[in-house]
């Protein structure tokens, strides 16, 4: 399953423009919310999950939704790819990471891009409920969990693959990439949520954070060398760009998975999309659209994006 050439087709001429197709359906686009039942797990380390569960009457097929970076379960492409695979018969499960979702998690650990225990124990969870078939759909963060957890964990037989779209494959790069020019937009919009959830902890966790970095964070190094990496048991934020990029475990990976970034994502840098380590691997399928921007991928008068239908044609040609 090596790279293979992409048949996502060529947009409107505004989403042709890699900021345009980011934004647009990340800030402007809505699609309706899910009717969604909670449910809240909890963790080995006495923390807890919520789940957001739309269940068929069988239980057959059920697709397991990863969301962003400072996303949540109803954001508008989770919305979108929901509803197109329930209305094609599958269950969906859309998880909150710690902290995600509108409640603050109880523990002094937040989330991260190597995560990979809480998405077992989401996995874990759906198995429990007796699903013949599990599919994993990520976008962004949440395709570098799946990709993570696909490379570092033995996995049950029912889960039958990895699909994840604008996947961070390599941190560093991806932290480099949201430093030029107009990209630093992008880490804006994340430090205006991750710095209140920083001080958050602090009060939480007295002498647990390093406060005084809290208000001096400028970019990605910052949070990662003096939050992320002492709050997960990292030495430094190079050991976690090491450690918790996908790349560290791709070759792991046997578990059939398909991996789509586009050339022109403005959040992902060179390393991100690795041909070569592609070229002879036999579960993973490598795919670069010219054009879709970071989770865009929209499509001429429809209100679905590209995303999910790519996902049903790769999980209906397993």
């Amino acid at each position: 399953m090596p790279y293979i050439k992409s048949a996502y087709p060529k947009p409107s001429f505004l989403n042709r423009n890699s900021h345009y197709s980011t934004i647009y359906p990340a800030k402007i686009k809505k699609y309706p919310v899910p009717d969604y039942s909670r449910e809240k797990i909890e963790t080995p380390d006495h923390d807890f999950l919520n789940l957001d569960w739309r269940k068929q009457a069988h239980k057959q097929k059920l697709i397991i939704l990863f969301h962003g970076l400072e996303g949540d379960s109803k954001r508008t492409y989770l919305n979108s790819c929901s509803d197109y695979f329930y209305q094609k018969g599958f269950s969906v499960l859309a998880w909150n990471h710690r902290s995600c979702g509108g409640e603050m998690n109880k523990t002094c650990t937040l989330y991260h891009h190597g995560s990979i225990n809480d998405v077992n124990s989401v996995v874990e969870k759906a198995l429990s409920e007796d699903y013949k078939e599990i599919y994993l759909i990520g976008y962004s963060m949440g395709g570098a969990l799946v990709l993570n957890y696909l490379g570092s964990y033995t996995i049950d037989e029912r889960v039958k693959c990895g699909i994840v779209f604008s996947a961070p494959l390599s941190l560093k790069s991806c932290s480099d990439s949201l430093k030029k020019g107009i990209n630093k937009v992008y880490f804006k919009n994340f430090q205006r949520t991750l710095v209140p959830k920083f001080k958050e902890k602090a009060n939480q966790f007295p002498g647990k954070l390093n406060e005084d970095m809290i208000d001096r964070i400028k970019t990605f190094d910052e949070i990662d060398e003096y939050f992320t990496a002492p709050l997960h048991g990292y030495s430094s934020k190079e050991d976690y760009y090491d450690k918790a990029s996908p790349l560290a475990v791709i070759d792991n990976i046997t578990t059939p998975c398909l991996i789509v970034n586009a050339k022109n994502d403005p959040f992902l840098g060179e390393e991100c999309y690795p041909i070569q380590r592609f070229e002879k691997h036999s579960f993973c399928t490598f795919e670069m659209p010219k054009y879709g921007g970071h989770c865009g991928f929209p499509l001429k008068n429809n209100h679905h994006s590209w995303t999910e239908m790519r996902a049903y044609k790769f999980i209906d040609e397993l």
